[in-house]
């Protein structure tokens, strides 16, 4: 079903106005070419001036790993890092990218497989329950223990404030980013995004399947409890 604003010519019998591009996002019209570097992939795509480079990451891109929220700006689940800084990517129009890197929760392993020290955490310490808010939690973690390398629990509260998680009660994500940065401080890096030189990303249709370990046991304070 068109908007009524683009069936009237229609009804009209002017279909020249379609030809003539005066409707140019009914007809495909109006491309710009970017180039954007997305988890260390170079990508050269013709986008619409309106499109939002979360629709593009997932749509034209396929990193289905940024999900969408929300689709008002306030959940933060499409979080990812632009220029080293983390953005909302359903506030930000893919031709805003041009020339720039992006990294998404997908690019955040090494290439070695090796999950970035805030995933580590995360997994460790249960700090999701359904998931969903989980890979924008992650980015804007990532980009706090950036600037914050030993945050208080005040200071994580407010870094991760513009992203919403509905089920856990964020107690376990503040623990996460905790031991998060307590590894990066120890270690004093974090591992390498992969490439495409480096061959197909972990979890990926082409990548080798990877070896079956032990599950993590789930820390006894991640457990919920009843309320007396």
């Amino acid at each position: 079903m068109f908007p009524a604003c683009y069936a009237e010519p229609l009804a009209a019998g002017r279909p020249e106005d379609l030809s003539e591009g005066r409707f140019p996002l009914l007809t495909g019209g109006m491309m710009t070419r970017i180039s954007i570097t997305v988890d260390g992939v170079r990508y050269d795509d013709d986008v619409q001036p309106r499109t939002l480079l979360v629709h593009h990451l997932r749509e034209q891109l396929g990193k289905v790993g940024t999900v969408v929220g929300c689709d008002t700006s306030n959940c933060g689940s499409c979080t990812v890092l632009m220029a080293g800084e983390s953005v909302k990517s359903c506030t930000v129009l893919a031709v805003q990218a041009d020339g720039l890197e992006i990294t998404t929760v997908e690019g955040l392993a090494g290439a070695s497989g090796d999950l970035h020290p805030v995933q580590q955490a995360f997994h460790d310490r249960h700090a999701l329950q359904c998931g969903f808010c989980t890979p924008g939690m992650i980015m804007a973690a990532v980009d706090l223990l950036a600037e914050n390398p030993d945050p208080t629990d005040a200071e994580i509260r407010e870094g991760l404030e513009g992203n919403l998680c509905r089920c856990t009660g964020y107690q376990n994500i503040i623990r996460a980013v905790h031991d998060a940065a307590a590894t990066i401080r120890a270690t004093g890096a974090t591992p390498e995004p992969a490439s495409v030189a480096d061959g197909p990303m972990p979890g990926t249709p082409d990548a080798e399947p990877a070896a079956e370990s032990e599950p993590t046991p789930v820390p006894a304070e991640a457990v919920p409890r009843p309320v007396p």
